[in-house]
């Protein structure tokens, strides 16, 4: 849409006082009213003030949808349902419940911030989200989220879809990501708290300033007739809704590859455990190995008989490259060892579930082993 050079239209007269930073004094209230009257109520973690199933959430949600996370949380606080449970927890086993859920270092920083909290907080939350923010793994908005939820402090957030909001609403160029912008995104998602009443309704404006982001403020196709904030809103007085927030420059995304080995033997896969930083990190996987010439040396190294039988090839889309993984499969001769060496299983066919696996890799397997027969 083309962006339009006219002049900004004139202050409304009926508009509200404005506060620090232009912020009107009722937008906020605003946002509480339509989200009370409006928004999402049936999410599983808004029927509690519980600082842990509240964080545990607030982790999950990170670049993943709510569809998505329910059934998630819902299994995890089955499994660990309270922070305690969850630090005393092997470290497979989260990763093992978290298996699909993707950015698995938010896993790995989950149970570690758990470890913290039982170790020197007495298995208690802080109550102020500075205090949150220095747990590992906690950032400074969701340190706010759990701190407005549980505790009921005055405290701004600012996850993607809030900087959407803000960024329209405010009207603010530039990249949503980058530090300068993110600056002036804080300064007025801190400057709507300070210009709201009182008694303003924490819970229910921070859980708005969500509902916006994810149901109405949406990355296209705004739905701004039934916006609280459309009044105000700098991008829809401009028609700028589709400029803004100011688009990332696309870039291509590389391609990556690497070959898998699936080595059965004896009614067993070997697996191997991924180091815990890098992609996957800490999750159980196929051994992986950057070229063809690499795989076969390894599959010599296990005294394997007969060459790898190359299956269908899977692509799996990270967030900065999409990886080509080529599988295949060698069937071994004779028993498998009770040990495969430090880093290695061998794991039951009809057990693979009990180890915490890339969700392409959990596929790979699941189909092959239960919807196609192997050659023999």
């Amino acid at each position: 849409m083309a962006r339009r050079t006219a002049t900004a239209p004139r202050p409304d007269a009926s508009a509200p006082p404005a506060g620090p930073a232009g912020a009107p004094a009722d937008a906020a209230s605003r946002i509480a009213a339509w989200q009370r009257r409006a928004g999402r109520h049936g999410l599983p973690w808004q029927r509690t003030r519980d600082p842990y199933r509240i964080w545990l959430s607030e982790i999950m949600l990170q670049q993943t949808q709510a569809a998505t996370v329910v059934p998630y949380y819902e299994r995890f606080l089955a499994l660990f349902p309270t922070v305690v449970d969850l630090a005393d927890a092997p470290q497979d086993a989260v990763l093992r419940a978290w298996a699909g859920l993707g950015y698995y270092a938010r896993a790995r920083n989950l149970h570690r911030c758990a470890q913290v909290l039982r170790d020197e907080h007495g298995g208690r939350f802080p109550a102020t989200a500075a205090e949150l923010a220095r747990l590992p793994g906690i950032g400074p908005s969701t340190a706010a989220a759990v701190a407005a939820f549980a505790y009921g402090e005055r405290a701004p957030i600012l996850d993607g879809n809030v900087r959407r909001v803000l960024a329209r609403y405010f009207a603010v160029e530039g990249d949503p990501a980058a530090a300068r912008t993110v600056r002036r995104l804080w300064e007025h998602a801190r400057a709507l708290i300070d210009a709201a009443p009182a008694g303003l309704d924490m819970a229910a404006y921070t859980q708005g300033q969500m509902d916006l982001g994810a149901t109405i403020c949406t990355r296209t196709r705004p739905d701004c007739a039934r916006c609280p904030l459309a009044p105000d809103c700098q991008a829809r007085i401009r028609n700028r809704q589709d400029e803004l927030p100011t688009p990332r420059a696309r870039r291509a995304q590389p391609l990556r590859h690497c070959w898998m080995l699936i080595a059965e033997c004896d009614g067993r896969v070997l697996l191997e455990r991924r180091p815990d930083t890098g992609i996957w990190g800490g999750l159980w996987t196929l051994p992986q190995f950057e070229d063809a010439a690499a795989l076969e040396a390894a599959c010599a190294g296990l005294a394997a008989a007969g060459t790898p039988l190359a299956l269908a090839a899977i692509d799996h889309v990270f967030t900065h490259f999409r990886l080509r993984i080529q599988p295949c499969w060698l069937r071994l001769p004779g028993a498998a060892p009770t040990a495969a060496g430090e880093g290695r299983a061998w794991a039951p066919i009809g057990n693979l579930d009990a180890h915490g696996m890339p969700a392409p890799v959990a596929r790979l397997l699941a189909g092959l082993y239960a919807d196609t027969p192997l050659p023999r």
